[in-house]
């Protein structure tokens, strides 16, 4: 199929309004705009950058969890929610009542994510894993009515207060399935050359026009993107999250998947997808430079005046890498100590700029490494 002659697909007359049916993907594409060539070029090569970089960084697994919670909030920010990162790595009962909703559908992701990575070394990517995925995205919360783990068995629609003054109706629910199994068959057809970047850029496009469950279509579209550039060998490590990108240029977003469905317009698209793809790799080679020379600093000269509490506050660092929220019972249990040397190590690490107190109360008290933060927040 040339993207020049690519026909998104037909409108079907339902009851009062009239649904969208994408035509099918399972096929070689082939264009003839050089553009397209430069920017996959360009994407390939920033890829292969990242990958290189994540190799270098030491126990680059703790750093990981940081960018899936960045995803997290990212993503779900997208659809309206108001968690940010630093909300994110609070517990349960830290949280104000007001937004504790908010904050279980950023875990809620979190937990979905890390499932669906691990998953990926049994299962391949396909419609259960799919489903398995978005049964932990809607386990709690607001979402947790709407048909967790199970493909939509009515219709739904993108924008406007009811159907009929609908931005988008995608594909009535009797359709999803063969259009769902056309999805997973394009995305490991083997028989026909299609670069594995192009092939997600047009899946991720087909999954968003499917809209194959009732809700958490985008965060699970989007999550599509990293488990197959992972379960592909793209991506070495699930170090690759796009939703930041996106959620800086929404409407624009938006307005190139709308008008691949409405102007046949594939490869604007793609053109759009590829560019989101170099950038968002430079940046993460950047927030991983910035994490090495923190590390560098702490490591290297801080933490090392300390003395015989040295071995300590180095197993206090590996737990702040993966969870920069500490309190002083967190402590008590990482390091078996009492409460009063607890205190007195997270004092050493406040006077060596590591920690900050963030609560403000002098009882429960929180502790952040704040560098560490910003460098996921920015």
């Amino acid at each position: 199929m040339d993207l020049k002659e690519y026909k998104s697909g037909t409108y079907q007359q339902q009851h009062q309004y009239k649904s969208f049916t994408p035509s099918l993907i399972n096929q070689t594409w082939i264009w003839g705009n050089p553009k397209i060539n430069t920017l996959l070029e360009e994407a390939n090569h920033n890829i292969g950058s990242l990958n290189a970089f994540s190799k270098q960084v030491p126990d680059v697994s703790y750093f990981i969890r940081m960018h899936v919670i960045k995803e997290a909030t990212t993503s779900s920010r997208i659809e309206g929610t108001k968690t940010n990162i630093e909300e994110a790595l609070l517990k349960a009962n830290e949280i104000e009542p007001e937004k504790r909703n908010d904050w279980q559908e950023v875990q809620n992701y979190i937990s979905a994510m890390n499932y669906a990575v691990k998953r990926l070394q049994k299962v391949p990517v396909s419609t259960r894993l799919l489903k398995e995925t978005h049964k932990i995205l809607l386990s709690k919360g607001r979402g947790a009515r709407k048909s967790p783990g199970e493909y939509r068995k009515s219709q739904n629609w993108i924008g406007g207060s009811t159907i009929k003054d609908a931005l988008f109706v995608p594909p009535s629910h009797e359709e999803i399935n063969p259009l769902m199994s056309d999805l997973e068959k394009f995305l490991h057809n083997e028989a026909i050359d299609v670069p594995n970047l192009i092939r997600i850029a047009i899946g991720h496009y087909q999954f968003e026009t499917i809209h194959p469950f009732l809700d958490g279509n985008g965060r699970i579209g989007r999550l599509l993107i990293t488990l197959y550039l992972v379960s592909k060998g793209v991506l070495d490590k699930p170090t690759l999250y796009l939703s930041d990108y996106f959620e800086k240029h929404r409407d624009v977003y938006y307005d190139k998947l709308m008008i691949a469905r409405t102007q046949n317009d594939l490869a604007n698209w793609i053109l759009f997808f590829l560019v989101a793809v170099s950038e968002t790799c430079k940046k993460g080679i950047t927030t991983f430079e910035k994490i090495q020379k923190l590390r560098d600093d702490v490591e290297g000269k801080r933490i090392v005046r300390l003395g015989k509490k040295l071995p300590k506050a180095r197993i206090l660092m590996v737990s702040l890498y993966r969870n920069p929220r500490v309190n002083s019972a967190d402590v008590c249990k990482l390091l078996n100590v009492t409460p009063k040397s607890a205190n007195e190590l997270i004092q050493d690490m406040i006077n060596l700029g590591v920690l900050a107190e963030i609560t403000g109360s002098r009882r429960n008290r929180v502790f952040s490494f704040v560098e560490y933060v910003k460098l996921f927040s920015k």
